[in-house]
């Protein structure tokens, strides 16, 4: 009986930081810059790529000419196609500094660096955590509830880049051909970069608490723990992703949730929450 109220307490708690987190998270201008960003970003990446395809620039100190190569495919923007008998190569192709491995989706996982940050920075900043803590909320409330919530703005996030591409590849005229994928592999990509960003926000909101009202701080933390998985990225979610990719994100989406956000609430609850 009692296991069976506190079980409905919780739910209930849960429940009512759900709805306060996500009406704050929706209610924020920065969250609307964010999902602009994503939509346009992609847009003007493929646009002027495009016009620079070809060209060449000149190395200020060897005067060599270096040829500019843009995107072939539009779907270059979101990943590359794995090759399993490869896999050598494919760590290698994800290590490239050029500007298709760089200037593409995965350079979201940063912006949602800043979306975690600013939103629990601003918690502490406006005492809206002290508050919440010392009136009826527990910090394993306020972990899941931020979690799931950052983990909302990410996938919207991800979602409107993805229509930028389809936007910016028709505007520059750039083919749509899926080569080596087809629709649901594509498909199953987006979904697979969508569950990965459970393996970025735990590392963000432990960042957070640690800095607490400090942003600066959690973003450079932030960046600098996230900089490491960062490559991960077009390994584990290409192209030709399938539902594997997708169940493989997931596993390691709940691990990360699960270890760091305990270590979260461990930090919340031995650390000042000023």
């Amino acid at each position: 009986m009692d296991s069976k109220s506190e079980s409905s307490t919780f739910g209930r708690r849960l429940s009512t930081m759900l709805k306060v987190d996500f009406h704050r998270m929706l209610t924020m201008p920065l969250v609307y810059i964010l999902i602009a960003c994503c939509l346009l970003m992609p847009i003007a990446i493929l646009v002027m790529t495009s016009m620079m395809d070809g060209t060449t620039t000149t190395d200020p100190e060897t005067k060599e000419e270096i040829p500019v190569e843009g995107f072939d495919n539009t779907w270059q923007i979101i990943g590359s196609v794995s090759d399993s008998s490869s896999a050598g190569d494919n760590s290698a192709e994800a290590m490239e500094m050029d500007i298709v491995s760089m200037c593409n989706i995965n350079m979201l996982y940063f912006f949602i660096a800043v979306l975690v940050c600013v939103f629990v920075a601003e918690d502490f900043r406006s005492g809206f955590s002290k508050c919440l803590f010392t009136v009826r909320a527990k910090k394993t409330d306020y972990v899941i509830s931020k979690t799931i919530v950052c983990f909302f703005g990410g996938a919207l996030m991800i979602l409107a880049f993805f229509v930028g591409a389809v936007i910016g590849g028709r505007i520059a005229n750039l083919p749509f051909d899926m080569v080596g994928f087809n629709a649901f592999n594509l498909v199953m990509c987006i979904l697979s970069k969508m569950i990965i960003v459970l393996v970025f926000i735990p590392i963000y909101l432990l960042m957070s608490v640690i800095a607490k009202q400090r942003l600066w701080l959690s973003l450079i933390l932030s960046f600098m723990v996230g900089m490491f998985l960062f490559m991960v990225i077009p390994i584990v979610t290409p192209l030709n992703s399938t539902p594997m990719h997708a169940l493989l994100c997931l596993v390691g989406g709940g691990l990360f949730s699960a270890g760091l956000g305990a270590v979260s609430n461990i930090v919340l609850k031995n650390t000042s929450i000023v």
